[in-house]
């Protein structure tokens, strides 16, 4: 699934990622989103790629490629 962060407290690791699905849904981050990833730290604004966990949140967060991302060359 791919997103768009929307907001990242570095401090709790709490955030929200929008998906780019029709109706934009927004998931929070789950505890371990960024264990295992590039990233330490999140910026608005910031597109990833990123899984659901089975509560519904947004793990294995990773930046994806233009393909992933379906971006127009």
């Amino acid at each position: 699934m791919q997103g768009v962060v929307k907001s990242f407290d570095p401090t709790s690791g709490d955030g929200i990622v929008v998906a780019d699905t029709g109706d934009l849904p927004e998931f929070d981050l789950a505890s371990d989103a960024l264990v295992g990833s590039i990233f330490r730290m999140l910026r608005q604004g910031q597109r990833v790629v990123f899984e659901l966990n089975a509560d519904g949140r947004a793990t294995k967060l990773r930046l994806g490629s233009e393909a992933d991302m379906e971006t127009p060359h």
